[in-house]
């Protein structure tokens, strides 16, 4: 056997920690290489080329293309919006799965849905930071305006939105150009017993047998450009698709993922993470839990309440899962006690370079402004969680609105420019398919009575909510309201994005009256809070300039923290030793699933998927070995030694080395020639900790084997019309 530290000195051999930036895959091309990706790390930086432009965000996840039809493949998880907006009590695909069989029978996603196509991706740095103030607030303002204008420059075509993205905390900045597709439709989904099997429990753990994949379509005009649904709309032929590998891979295979990562916090300071560790993270799961507990209760005695916040509780118990996984990850593994180890050893590197020894001063400064940061981010938690309800954020925003118009257009607040009505308006509209009014009331009571439980008071609320005689309790006040609002019709709200400021301040809802109430208040703490942030954009950037070459010093790689725009990651085919020290291997077989069967929810296969199962009706997706020969790398990797003898089945979910988080969800997993061979849609529990601290041993990624969603298409779904679209190849 090889020994723990073997083990651990062969992981870190082969770390991949990265989320690279596609024009810097040049740069590590030998570290492709190594892992057995073939494909030149030169096309991969080129957006315009195969298959990064056949790589696409959803906004808040990941898909790619995958014929040249538009055919698009994503995560069920990603598409569960579409998929409930299309839900009714009398045909509840959610439960019952969806499958169109020709392309007149594909319903829209949805108003809100998006797909964006990543064209370009420009450093904009030197145009954003040129010659700005001294003083916080201004300086914040024209980082802004500078921003805006770029923006403005770049959307000159209203098919495309542009954005302006802070890298290394404000030290570069780059504009990138997306192209965006309005009509989305939902094509073919599995029953959610098949797409989230295991549910929550099985969240973040592994071994995992989930059909986690959802296929939409996209549709633009006749002459090909992108417009809103209609039924004269055309499929749209993508520059691109990806070509599929029905032969997969096997571990120690290298793989790569391009998608969208959200956030990550690398290279945040030890005090930020206690502070998250400490209150943030067990405050926030604290309220998740209570909102979850709530909106379950309520769901089980209202079948379409269950069926409306479907997507909201699925959301919530993620989030839930990911705070207590990160609570438990710091303790397991000291994640602080490995950070301020880092930060002590960047300071004394700090006191021994000559370049960078007065930037000790800088990092001073900055552990005052988180102090500040932090303090200003407790005391208003509970008033910003006191105006939750989804009437009253809907009457802020169009209040706001009402005073944006007002200004020039260049010189409005982001998300209030003539180039965000379209999605503003369809925010509105989309509240009804999220929306009862017995569920809201219930969430924004439980966060105005814990508002009200402490002492960081705001008198306009208290004035409109709160009655010290307590004539009337807090839950009758609320009854009140939502009875005489007119905020709960459409038509309603979208009334209001017309209507000038006097209006909301001589009307009688009470919706609209409480957010004028609350306006000068809600706008004096962002003031603050761009104050806090324009003293934060000198500091940072500071900061990172000096942590970057702290880091090449020590040849460790130097890449962004994740912000929600297009990277790479490669790693390889992987399984792990797990916290319980059992290893646990890279591949799950169909015959888990029947394993893990017990008909109640959450391991409640579908009939028709336990009976394909059952029957071995493999057809040609079994496969014999998920393993290469053990001579040719069997000290490439130690899980070679825990080796079934055979596999015999066809493989469900697998296990790679790659760095994802969330929005990673969706992402197209390629092999070394970068075709698909699976999507990514979860990570080990043990790795949830990667967001703060890359750990190699144990950081694994979740990804559903494209040979079980094809399997799932042929023997159990029969999606011969979506087969015949996809381009599949073999080694």
């Amino acid at each position: 056997m090889l020994s723990s530290g073997v083990v651990l000195a062969s992981s870190q051999a082969l770390a991949d920690e990265g989320q690279w930036q596609p024009y810097q895959m040049p740069s590590i091309a030998d570290k492709l290489s190594e892992k057995g990706i073939d494909i030149p790390a030169k096309q991969l930086a080129d957006l315009t080329q195969y298959p990064m432009n056949a790589v696409v965000g959803l906004g808040y996840c990941t898909a790619s293309f995958v014929s040249p039809q538009g055919l698009v493949v994503t995560n069920h998880h990603c598409a569960y919006r579409a998929i409930q907006y299309n839900s009714k009590k009398e045909h509840n695909y959610i439960a019952d799965g969806f499958l169109a069989t020709s392309k007149i029978d594909e319903p829209t996603a949805g108003p809100n849905e998006r797909l964006y196509i990543t064209e370009a991706v420009t450093n904009v740095s030197e145009q954003v930071t040129r010659d700005l103030s001294q003083d916080p607030l201004v300086r914040y303002e024209e980082i802004q305006s500078n921003r805006k204008s770029l923006i403005k420059s770049c959307e000159s075509d209203d098919n495309y939105r542009c954005s302006v993205r802070s890298f290394h905390s404000g030290l570069e900045y780059y504009l990138i150009k997306q192209l965006i597709i309005r009509d989305v439709r939902l094509v073919y989904a599995p029953p959610e017993s098949a797409a989230a099997f295991g549910g929550d429990i099985d969240n973040y753990e592994y071994p995992r047998h989930s059909a986690d994949f959802t296929f939409l379509r996209a549709y633009v005009g006749k002459d090909g450009k992108p417009a809103v649904f209609s039924q004269d709309n055309v499929p749209y032929q993508p520059k691109s698709h990806l070509k599929i590998n029905i032969d997969g891979v096997k571990a120690g295979d290298g793989v790569f993922v391009a998608g969208y990562p959200g956030s990550t916090s690398r290279y945040r300071l030890t005090s930020e993470l206690k502070f998250a560790s400490d209150w943030l993270y067990p405050t926030f799961a604290s309220r998740y839990q209570l909102r979850i507990d709530t909106i379950a209760m309520m769901g089980a005695a209202d079948k379409g309440v269950k069926i409306k916040y479907a997507g909201t509780l699925a959301g919530m118990a993620n989030r839930m899962k990911k705070y207590n996984g990160l609570l438990d990850g710091f303790k397991a593994t000291d994640i602080t006690g490995i950070k301020q180890a880092r930060e002590d050893d960047f300071k004394q590197w700090l006191a021994t370079d000559k370049t960078y020894q007065s930037y000790q001063t800088q990092l001073d400064n900055l552990e005052n402004l988180l102090v500040k940061k932090r303090s200003n981010s407790q005391t208003r938690y509970y008033f910003e969680n006191a105006q939750s309800s989804s009437l009253l954020g809907a009457a802020n925003k169009l209040y706001r609105l009402s005073r944006e118009k007002t200004k020039p257009d260049a010189e409005r607040e982001e998300g209030y420019q003539e180039r965000d009505m379209k999605m503003f308006k369809a925010r509105l509209k989309r509240i009804d398919s999220s929306f009862d009014v017995s569920v809201d009331k219930a969430l924004w009571l439980q966060d105005l009575e814990a508002y009200n439980a402490q002492d960081n008071r705001v008198a306009a609320l208290d004035a409109m909510l709160i009655d010290n005689k307590q004539s009337v309790s807090l839950s009758e006040k609320l009854d009140g309201l939502y009875s005489l609002t007119s905020m709960t019709a459409q038509d309603k709200r979208l009334d209001w994005m017309d209507a000038k400021s006097e209006d909301f301040e001589t009307s009688a809802d009470p919706f609209i009256r409480l957010a004028v109430a609350l306006f000068d208040t809600n706008m004096a703490q962002e003031t603050d809070k761009k104050t806090l942030a324009g003293e934060l954009s000198q500091a940072r950037p500071d900061y990172m300039k000096a942590v970057i070459a702290y880091y090449k010093a020590n040849d460790w790689p130097v890449y962004p923290d994740a912000n929600g725009t297009l990277r790479i990651t490669y790693g390889m085919v992987d399984g792990y030793q797990s916290r319980d020290a059992l290893y646990k291997q890279p591949f799950t077989r169909l015959e888990g699933i029947t394993a893990k069967h017990t008909g109640i929810e959450p391991f409640n296969a579908p009939t028709k998927l336990l009976k394909a199962i059952e029957e071995q009706r493999y057809g040609n997706h079994k496969v014999e070995t998920v393993y290469q020969d053990p001579a040719s790398w069997l000290c490439r990797l130690f899980s070679c030694l825990d080796k079934p003898k055979s596999f015999g089945s066809v493989p469900v979910n697998f296990l790679s080395s790659v760095d994802t988080t969330g929005g990673n969800s969706g992402s197209p997993v390629f092999n070394g020639k970068g075709e698909l061979v699976g999507l990514n849609f979860d990570s080990t529990y043990e790795a949830i900790t990667k967001d703060w601290f890359f750990n190699p041993t144990i950081t694994r990624a979740v990804h559903v084997d494209f040979r079980y969603i094809l399997w799932m298409m042929d023997e159990v779904d029969h999606a011969d019309n979506l087969i015949q679209e996809l381009d599949l190849v073999r080694n």
